[in-house]
């Protein structure tokens, strides 16, 4: 099995819809930061600036879910629309720790080719 990291970076009231979403799509748990963030122009009020809440929230996911995922998060919180947030996925060389997780993504897939 191979594994991608799929980060999602959003402002904290979309957290639970991507989580949900995520899950639905394939996803089987997630990690949440919380920090700051900012985008090509800060956001500022009676000149003062202004640090947007961002949270990032981390799954590691078997390969076959990727696009899946994707594709759900990209419809169901509006990524094209600017400031809606972004995800990005990485390649994970190793991972150890998900055995239960590993169980549950084989009865999903069934007999695909792991």
């Amino acid at each position: 099995m191979r594994f991608k990291l799929v980060v999602a970076f959003v402002e904290p009231d979309l957290t639970d819809k991507v989580i949900k979403t995520a899950k639905n799509a394939g996803a089987t748990g997630n990690v949440v930061l919380s920090g700051k963030g900012s985008g090509l122009e800060p956001a500022s009020f009676m000149g003062l600036a202004i640090s947007e809440r961002t949270d990032a929230i981390l799954m590691v996911v078997e390969e076959h879910s990727v696009n899946s995922i994707i594709s759900a998060l990209t419809e169901e919180i509006n990524l094209e629309e600017p400031g809606n947030g972004v995800v990005v996925v990485l390649d994970i060389n190793k991972v150890a720790g998900l055995s239960k997780q590993i169980k549950k993504i084989k009865e999903k897939l069934g007999n695909e080719n792991l």
